[in-house]
C-alpha cells in the first residue's frame, strides 16, 4: 500500500449530516427584528445592545446582576398547601404548578435573598414571570410577607422587582386575600421607619399593582414596561375609545406621575443604591466623593513654581 489508498475515506453522512445546535442560540429582538447572539445579549443582561429592548429575565438571574460580585444567600419560602382548593380546569392544578416548578427550578414565582449592593445589605425579591405568569396565590404571598418581616427584623431596605399578570385564579378568594395581607406587611415595615424601593417590570398588572407594587417609598420601571391594573384591550372594550399611544407603559406612567422614574436594567443597581443611600441617609464613601469631584485645572507654565 501507498499513501494513495492508505488513507481513511471520510464519513459523508458525518460532515454533511445535521449536527445538533443548542437552542436559543440567537435570540430575536421583538422591535427590530434584529437576531443577537445569546452570549452577548446575557453579558448585557438581557438587554438588546442596538435596540435597548429589555427581555424578560429569570429571577435568579436579576439577583446575580442585581448584588455584589453575584452573591446572594436565598430565603426559604414557607410552606403553604399546594392545592387548597383541589382546582381543575384543562388540567390539574397540582400538574401546573409541577410544570411550572420543573420549567423553572423554583418553589413558587417569588424568590427572595439577602446580600449587598454597593456594599449595602438590603433584601430583595423577585417575582418570575415565567412561573405562571408571576401569578400571586398562597406561596407567593407568604414568601413576600416572610421577605418583608425578615428586612424589618434584620433593619434592611426592601428592594422588590415586580412582574405579574395578577392574582393566581386557581386559587379563587384565598389568591385575593394576599392582596390585603401584603399589604399590611408593607405597612408593618413602614413603620418601622426603613425604606422599601419597587421595580416595575413588564408586564405589572392585576392585583399586584394594586397592593404591594405601588406602595414604595420610590417606584422605578425599567424602559417599555407594561405597567397597569386592567388590560388596554379590556379598557378600549369597556369604554369604546382608542387609548393614547403608549398607555399603560413606563415612561407614560413616569410622565402622568405614576412612576418616579425610568431606569435601564444596565443602570438599576446603581440607581438603587444611590437611592437607599439618600433614604438611610449614609455619607459618600471617599472613592464617591472623589469621583464626583471635577479634574484639577491645568496650570499655566508661567504659574508653575520655579525650581
Amino acid at each position: 500500500m501507498n499513501w494513495i489508498t492508505n488513507y481513511v475515506r471520510p464519513k459523508i453522512n458525518s460532515m454533511l449530516g445535521r449536527r445538533e445546535m443548542p437552542e436559543n442560540l440567537w435570540i430575536k429582538d421583538p422591535e427590530s427584528g434584529e437576531m443577537v447572539f445569546h452570549k452577548d445579549l446575557e453579558e448585557n443582561q438581557f438587554v438588546i445592545p442596538a435596540s435597548g429592548y429589555h427581555m424578560k429575565i429569570a429571577a435568579k438571574e436579576r439577583l446575580k446582576f442585581f448584588f455584589d460580585g453575584g452573591s446572594y444567600e436565598v430565603l426559604e419560602n414557607p410552606k403553604v398547601v399546594q392545592d387548597p382548593l383541589k382546582f381543575r380546569d384543562e388540567k390539574r392544578y397540582v400538574d401546573r404548578l409541577k410544570d411550572a416548578k420543573a420549567k423553572t427550578g423554583m418553589d413558587d414565582a417569588i424568590l427572595s435573598a439577602t446580600g449587598q449592593i454597593d456594599g449595602l445589605p438590603v433584601v430583595a425579591s423577585v417575582q418570575d414571570f415565567a412561573f405562571m405568569g408571576g401569578s400571586l396565590g398562597l406561596a407567593a404571598g407568604e414568601a413576600i410577607i416572610h421577605a418583608f418581616d425578615t428586612a424589618r427584623q434584620s433593619r434592611k431596605p426592601m428592594v422588590l422587582f415586580a412582574a405579574s399578570g395578577g392574582a393566581r385564579m386557581q386559587e379563587g378568594i384565598l389568591s385575593l386575600m394576599q392582596l390585603a395581607r401584603s399589604t399590611v406587611a408593607v405597612d408593618r415595615f413602614k413603620e418601622a421607619g426603613l425604606p422599601y424601593i419597587v421595580v416595575l417590570t413588564n408586564p405589572t398588572t392585576g392585583g399586584v399593582t394594586a397592593s404591594y407594587a405601588m406602595l414604595g417609598d420610590v417606584h422605578i420601571a425599567e424602559p417599555g414596561a407594561l405597567i397597569g391594573f386592567a388590560g388596554p384591550r379590556v379598557i378600549e372594550q369597556t369604554i369604546r375609545e382608542k387609548l393614547p399611544e403608549g398607555f399603560q407603559r413606563a415612561e407614560y406612567l413616569m410622565e402622568h406621575g405614576m412612576v418616579d422614574m425610568v431606569v435601564s436594567r444596565l443602570e438599576m443597581k446603581k440607581t438603587v443604591a444611590n437611592l437607599l443611600k439618600l433614604l438611610l441617609k449614609k455619607p459618600e464613601t471617599h472613592q464617591e466623593q472623589v469621583a464626583d469631584m471635577p479634574p484639577p485645572a491645568p496650570v499655566a507654565p508661567e504659574a508653575r513654581p520655579q525650581a
